[in-house]
């Protein structure tokens, strides 16, 4: 396994703005994924290891587009139809044809290999074929029509993907395309997740006067696998110091990363960061954001450590806009900020200065098309009911002061950042 650097998410301690965290991140971090070799139908979500360079073109050669004829243009008359026998037939999967005889049509099907002399295409439905034979060829086509060029979709040597992409459905049918059939991809990150607090419990556990339902673990589960992590579920630890520094021990030589929420501030009874401490060094990045208390950043000797707020928004915040780009940097991908958009706002807000905040809102379609944002009436960061009644945020930068009806703001899709 890939190492960290001592101390690399050491910092000055300020009040960081979301830009130089990010900033930051991509500074000190790098990939601490291993390659590995496997078939192209089993890595979807993978992130390619190296460039994919085609051995060959797409298509290998000239073919047709559609159902016709083919010919050679200057076979055909200008100004009036033109009849020509037909002479062959050429289904897709053929060997390419010697030349097509001057003055002939040759019979051809979507994607059967042109003949060599050949150069235009009639579409069945503008032709007429008589009894004897012959092809009636109207007036008007332009050379080269209904032709496919070999190389149209891919050219011999060029790179089709670099190395550093998160694939998708589609770039695993292009790779199959050039005839490629295992590539080289990044192994998934292996992370180990825990949450502490004497007052949790798992769901469908009795609880007690003064007990609460974990619900942050499942959550972060949840944006994990949806990154391509294989997730080791750690359980509830109780609020003991060495029950805790037992558990970091033991999964910071097995894991890539380990992440908890809540319990690391000051109280009293807030022993993950002492335990973190003891085997590493752990940072508190005070970041001037809304919702969002410090993201605890640290290693547990090599292995990255990261400990998330505790309330479930701010849970969601943090991860979409910090924790993503790290996991994104550690695993070898490229680091792409999320696509966003401008809608209009349909609601009032206040903010501090110096400050970026983000409030979740649903957007609905407006008679003239454009979007609207409309706010989820509640908006504390402990209302995780907010999240799952919106399909996205509204970005507030730094140095907005006020949001009013019909004001221009920048909207940020949850599926843009793993939510």
């Amino acid at each position: 396994m890939a190492q960290l650097t001592d101390d690399c998410f050491a910092h000055g301690g300020k009040l960081m703005t979301t830009s130089e965290a990010l900033i930051l991140l991509q500074e000190k971090l790098h990939c601490i994924s291993k390659p590995e070799i496997l078939p192209v139908a089993n890595c979807l979500g993978r992130t390619l290891a190296e460039d994919i360079i085609s051995p060959c073109n797409v298509p290998p050669h000239d073919n047709s587009a559609v159902d016709g004829y083919v010919v050679n243009f200057d076979d055909l008359h200008p100004g009036e139809n033109t009849l020509l026998p037909v002479t062959d037939r050429i289904a897709a999967g053929s060997e390419v044809k010697e030349n097509l005889a001057q003055g002939t049509a040759a019979r051809i099907f979507t994607g059967a290999p042109m003949p060599l002399g050949a150069d235009t295409v009639l579409m069945q439905e503008d032709c007429m074929l008589d009894d004897k034979g012959h092809v009636s060829i109207p007036d008007g086509i332009k050379r080269g029509s209904n032709r496919r060029f070999a190389g149209e979709d891919v050219d011999k040597g060029s790179v089709i993907f670099k190395a550093r992409r998160i694939l998708r459905p589609q770039d695993l049918g292009l790779i199959s395309a050039v005839g490629i059939s295992h590539i080289s991809v990044r192994k998934p990150l292996n992370v180990a997740l825990f949450s502490t607090g004497d007052e949790l419990r798992n769901p469908g556990d009795n609880l007690l006067s003064g007990q609460v339902f974990d619900s942050n673990r499942f959550a972060i589960t949840g944006l994990l696998q949806n990154l391509g992590c294989i997730v080791t579920d750690l359980g509830i630890l109780a609020d003991n110091l060495d029950t805790i520094r037992s558990a970091l021990s033991k999964a910071a030589g097995k894991f890539d990363l380990v992440i908890t929420s809540g319990g690391v501030s000051v109280g009293e009874e807030d022993h993950v960061k002492q335990a973190v401490e003891a085997q590493g060094s752990l940072h508190a990045w005070r970041l001037a954001i809304k919702p969002g208390r410090p993201i605890a950043l640290g290693q547990l000797g090599k292995t990255a450590f990261v400990g998330l707020p505790g309330n479930p928004v701010a849970v969601m915040v943090t991860f979409a806009n910090f924790v993503r780009p790290l996991i994104q940097i550690l695993s070898g991908s490229e680091y792409r900020p999320p696509f966003s958009f401008p809608v209009i706002a349909a609601f009032k807000h206040k903010k501090k200065v110096d400050r970026r905040e983000w409030l979740r809102v649903h957007l609905k379609k407006q008679e003239n098309g454009s979007w609207e944002a409309h706010k989820y009436p509640r908006d504390g960061a402990g209302v995780l009911s907010s999240v799952c009644g919106s399909d996205g945020f509204a970005e507030l930068p730094e140095d907005l002061l006020t949001v009013e009806p019909g004001q221009v703001i920048t909207y940020l899709p949850f599926n843009e950042v793993a939510l």
